[in-house]
């Protein structure tokens, strides 16, 4: 997708916009397996600090991780065999900067209702499934939280929250204004618009989000300003005695 876009090629063969949609869609739904995980996660780091090492050990991790990827790649398996059997036999032109679901689903018979049914149910048991967990989590989080005498330990806890709570919020709020709905929708338009949050602004900011939360890029960010800061005072300093207003030119 990010060659064509670079390139300006706006074709596609049938196989790659399929093989785009599936890759597309594994790597948004192991993403929501992930998010409600990392949720569950605060939820044990704050509410039961004590037994977090214990519970939280490398061996679940991985087991937590690897089942994640494991059902992103289940996921989307069906949906894409299921339009691959479609004859596609009118127009072939995609309403979409990429091979999105609901476009496709358009183009691939006139008669679309039970397929948008089956994809509408797939992403509601998985978007609002993870929602749910993500939910739970936040609701013995804020009660944990709010039982904290010290005002400083109950900032530490949100500001161990504040991360994971900013992108579930874009990623889940545009994702469910996307696909939760009966029908893949008619203004492809403003799907358009809406799908550029959850595929390229949630990814551009998830590495600025995050890594604002660890203290040597904080270091590091203070000590650039710090040096950029210094830079352009001594050049000020220079220019001030350079150009004096009571200094004489002999």
């Amino acid at each position: 997708m990010l060659a064509d876009l670079l390139s300006g090629n706006k074709s596609i063969s049938f196989k790659s916009c399929l093989t785009q949609m599936y890759f597309f869609f594994l790597f948004g739904t192991t993403e929501f397996f992930i998010l409600a995980l990392m949720g569950f996660d605060r939820y044990m780091a704050i509410c039961h600090p004590l037994h977090y090492t214990n519970i939280m050990n490398k061996r679940l991790c991985y087991k937590l991780i690897f089942g994640s990827w494991i059902s992103g790649c289940m996921t989307p398996t069906v949906p894409t065999i299921v339009l691959s059997q479609k004859p596609f036999c009118g127009s072939k032109i995609i309403n979409h900067f990429f091979c999105d679901v609901g476009p496709i689903v358009k183009l691939s018979s006139p008669d679309t209702f039970f397929l948008d049914i089956f994809v509408f149910m797939i992403s509601a048991v998985i978007v609002l499934g993870s929602l749910l967990l993500v939910t739970v989590s936040y609701i013995f989080i804020i009660s944990a939280i709010l039982r904290i005498s010290s005002s400083s330990g109950r900032h530490k806890a949100f500001s161990t929250c504040a991360s994971h709570f900013s992108v579930v919020t874009i990623f889940f709020g545009t994702v469910i204004f996307m696909y939760i709905r009966p029908t893949s929708g008619e203004n492809f338009e403003m799907d358009k618009a809406i799908s550029v949050f959850y595929s390229v602004v949630t990814p551009a900011m998830n590495p600025l989000i995050y890594s604002l939360r660890n203290n040597e890029v904080k270091k590091s960010l203070a000590k650039s300003f710090q040096r950029s800061r210094n830079s352009w005072s001594d050049m000020g300093i220079v220019y001030s005695i350079k150009f004096k207003p009571h200094s004489r030119v002999h």
